[in-house]
Order: C-alpha cells, then structure tokens, then sequence
C-alpha cells in the first residue's frame, strides 16, 4: 500500500509540474506576442527615430467639456513636451497666460507673476505623463520586471486594435490598443484610486486623423475622457519635432518676468 500511494503521489506531482510548466509557456507566449504588438508600434511611429525625439511643439485650439456637454467655443493653445519631464502650455494667441510641469513641479505664470499649480491638478497631470505611451515605451518596457499581456482583438476609434497591457512592478497598469492595419496606437487607458474618496477613476486618451510630420505619424485629434465622460478635445493645426528651443525656454522666472514686461 505504502509504495502504491508513494507511486500515485510521485504521479500527481509530475502531471502538476507539467500543468505549472505548461502554464508558464503560455504566459511566455502571451508576453512575447504583447512585445511584439509593441514593437510594431514603436516601429510605426518612427522606430529609433521616434525614441530619440528631442521635443515636441502642438499648436492648436482646446474644446473642453463638462458632463460630456461642450463648453462654448475653444482656446488657442500651444503645447510643449520635452523627453522626461518638462511640460509646458502657453494658453490664447497672445501667450499670456502659461503653466510649467518640470520634475514633480508646477507652476502658473500671468501678468500677476507665478504661483504654484494647485496640488489636484498637478497631480492630474503628473499621472497622465507618467501613464503616457511614451513612458510606457520608454520606461515600463525596460524594466524586466513588467509583466506584459496580450488581450486579443478590440474596437477603438471605428478601428479594429490589438489590446496590450503593461503592469508595472508597483501594480499600475497602462493599457494601449494599436490599429491592426497601421499597428499605430489609438487609444491609452489607465485606473487609479482617488486619495479621498478611495473610488476608482479611469482616464483615456484617445488618437485619431494621422498625419505624417518630419516623418513622424502625428494624431491630429487627441480626445480625453474620464471615467466614460469626454472632458478635452485638441483639434492640432501644427506640430513640429526637435527645435532648437531658447537657452531660457524652460524657465519659470523668464517667463514671468517677460510676462509683466509686455504688460507694462
């Protein structure tokens, strides 16, 4: 009896450590064919190219919405982007109002001087760069300890998509889904946690009319929602990649000082 249940023991853990093993061939599966949609994409938008992106400058108008109602007409808007972490807005034709995200920091600039951008906002704001596709690529897709899943065939933007999700060694996601055709990215999505309230908020962004610009695909529509309710569309007229920016382009104090100037 002894060596019959020894026996039929020895065979339960052989047929688990095959299931186990077969199980970590699927994930392994699953994982490269989520890269591989990935690297499609990274190829897509411009391959190295792409990824050695100095800057970037969208100029355009600004149609924000309230409970998914538009309010009336848009803002001129110029919007900059420096590769990891400076952001800059420049708001009316006249750019005199702007807003600063360098680092961790915000800033508010108008005729008045700066002041610091309320903590909601800037933190809206931090999560959405650090959610972005960019750092997804950039970031996210270096570290081997990011799991990577490949959910199949999904609708965006009237477009059939692949769906990949990254989850990060510190439990975020961001979630990407590329056109199965031009394998360009159409949609972004990520969930997080409010502090106070303990809900979960989704937040999307979706990209649509492509463009090629310096030889870089560019959505000419960038449309927002949170949680299911569109909150920003960015109808872009121009956009132009590595500029040789102003010794002082990313300062604060510049900006304020040439501000109060011109209202003077």
């Amino acid at each position: 009896m002894r060596r019959i249940f020894s026996l039929a023991l020895v065979c339960v853990v052989l047929s688990a450590g095959g299931v186990l093993r077969g199980q970590d061939a699927e994930a392994a599966n699953n994982a490269k064919k989520a890269r591989g949609v990935l690297d499609e994409m990274v190829q897509a938008l411009g391959g190295q190219a792409w990824l050695d992106i100095k800057n970037r400058e969208q100029h355009g108008h600004v149609a924000a919405f309230f409970h998914g109602n538009p309010d009336p007409g848009t803002t001129e808007v110029f919007e900059f982007h420096s590769w990891p972490d400076h952001d800059r807005m420049d708001v009316t034709k006249h750019r005199d109002y702007l807003q600063f995200y360098i680092g961790r920091e915000g800033w508010e600039v108008t005729y008045r001087g700066k002041k610091q951008i309320p903590e909601e906002q800037l933190n809206e704001s931090l999560r959405r760069r650090d959610h972005s596709i960019e750092t997804a690529v950039k970031v996210w897709l270096k570290d081997p300890n990011t799991i990577l899943l490949y959910e199949g065939q999904h609708l965006a933007e009237r477009h059939l998509a692949e769906q990949v999700t990254l989850i990060s060694p510190s439990n975020e996601a961001i979630t990407i889904l590329c056109d199965v055709q031009t394998h360009l990215p159409l949609k972004r999505s990520f969930e997080w946690r409010d502090p106070v309230y303990k809900d979960k908020n989704t937040d999307i962004e979706e990209y649509d009319d492509y463009h090629p610009v310096q030889g870089f695909p560019t959505p000419y529509t960038i449309t927002r929602w949170k949680n299911d309710d569109m909150v920003r569309q960015f109808y872009v007229d121009r956009v132009t990649y590595n500029e040789d920016l102003p010794a002082d382009f990313w300062s604060v104090d510049a900006a304020t000082a040439r501000i109060k100037k011109t209202k003077n």
